[in-house]
């Protein structure tokens, strides 16, 4: 077999089809986004603005993407997303309880947004805790709806290096959005 008779897409390094599934994926996220008339935003830690960033380097993005915190900080997540210090002395900034209130509180600091995603982990090398892996990433989703805010929680833990672990969560936060929005009508 010749270079010649390679599919296409065969010859692509890991990182072009991590950036091609993220690429599709945020398109259906528009779409779904678009078809409902949502603004999203986004709240950030360990991804530091990948994932804002991925969903805005779509054309047409700023008619469903209002807009993104990197908060890398504690009190950073404190005085931008209200996220309690009680929370984050309790449970940590690495968990599930934080990425709640960092979801939460983009939708409490951005009236037009409709749904939210967080991220908070340790991407790596360093910074592991017993308990707490490196590659460990806590994801906080919301959607306010008429009777309120409505959130759930996730975590996974990725494999790789730091670049691999915050593309994993970015694509994980994408599939985690569109599993909350449901199907798309045909």
């Amino acid at each position: 077999m010749t270079a010649h008779d390679t599919p296409p897409g065969a010859r692509l390094a890991p990182a072009a089809l991590t950036g091609a599934t993220i690429l599709g994926l945020v398109e259906r996220l528009a779409d779904a986004l678009g078809q409902k008339g949502w603004m999203i935003g986004t709240a950030e830690s360990c991804t530091g603005g990948l994932l804002a960033g991925a969903m805005t380097s779509v054309a047409g993005s700023s008619g469903w993407f209002e807009r993104g915190f990197v908060t890398y900080s504690n009190a950073a997540k404190m005085a931008e997303l209200d996220v309690s210090a009680d929370t984050l002395d309790h449970f940590g900034a690495v968990s599930e309880p934080v990425a709640l209130e960092m979801a939460n509180g983009v939708l409490l600091a951005s009236p037009a947004a409709r749904v939210a995603v967080s991220t908070t982990g340790i991407a790596g090398p360093g910074g592991a805790t017993p308990g707490k892996p490196v590659g460990m990433v806590c994801f906080g989703f919301a959607v306010r709806g008429v009777e309120g805010i409505t959130s759930r929680a996730a975590t996974h833990v990725f494999p790789g290096d730091r670049t691999q672990v915050r593309n994993g969560a970015v694509e994980f936060a994408l599939r985690g959005l569109l599993e909350m929005l449901g199907p798309s009508p045909s």
